[in-house]
């Protein structure tokens, strides 16, 4: 297999998130564990100002918890899956987060998720998703809107294997800001609490671990990109 190249100019660098608890045993598999991605694509970078219509809804720092709490008040759904070429992954969300769980639902019915990728594998410890090496995954982006959420880490759930969370975006965010884009999946076994009360747990597996845990047995190349790309073929709500 070739091993994925960043020419493109939608993506940038990863960044990385040095987690604080210290591993009692000190080989490279738990030194990993303790890294998680943030945001890692720009959308300013790859769209251009004329691929937006003037009268579109833009979601932006200024309007999105206002409109995530009125979106929340519709929402009647609870799950999502997702559609890999591994198979399928169920995930349950949780009520008490509401801002998270609305911003996922809202992606999911605006189509975001489609053809992304988990472009990040760490092995024992979690995958990420939500983007992509490919201009069209800007485009949705800037289409979307550029916005942050604020953390919601402090509902008494905790990072257990299966559980789903939100990254925190590199963009000026001192306050741990999660990136609404992007979700990453614990797979340590039983979980990975090091991640708690920084990251904002909005929803858990129910079925599919099966498919996480291939997912994560995936060869990677740098920056914990596969080897191969890992698809998210299709998002869609379901009952």
């Amino acid at each position: 297999m070739i091993l994925k190249t960043y020419s493109y100019l939608t993506i940038i660098p990863l960044f990385f998130l040095i987690a604080c608890q210290e591993a009692p045993n000190k080989n490279k598999a738990a030194e990993t564990q303790k890294v998680i991605v943030k945001d890692t694509i720009s959308v300013d970078s790859v769209v251009n100002s004329e691929d937006k219509k003037e009268d579109d809804f833009v979601l932006t720092d200024d309007n999105a918890i206002n409109f995530f709490f009125k979106y929340s008040k519709t929402v009647t759904e609870d799950k999502v899956k997702l559609t890999t070429q591994f198979g399928t992954i169920t995930i349950q969300l949780f009520d008490d987060v509401p801002y998270h769980k609305a911003n996922f639902i809202y992606l999911t019915k605006k189509g975001y998720f489609d053809n992304t990728m988990f472009h990040r594998v760490v092995k024992g410890f979690i995958i990420q998703g939500g983007n992509a090496d490919n201009k069209e995954t800007g485009i949705k982006r800037s289409k979307i809107g550029r916005y942050l959420l604020p953390p919601d880490a402090h509902k008494g759930h905790r990072h257990d294997r299966g559980v789903v969370s939100m990254p925190s975006s590199e963009i000026g965010n001192p306050h741990m800001l999660a990136s609404p884009y992007e979700f990453f999946i614990v797979v340590t076994k039983p979980g990975s609490y090091h991640l708690d009360g920084d990251y904002t747990p909005f929803g858990k597996v129910i079925d599919g671990m099966d498919v996480v845990d291939k997912i994560n047995s995936q060869p990677v190349g740098q920056g914990d990109w596969p080897l191969q790309n890992v698809y998210i073929l299709k998002a869609e709500v379901v009952k």
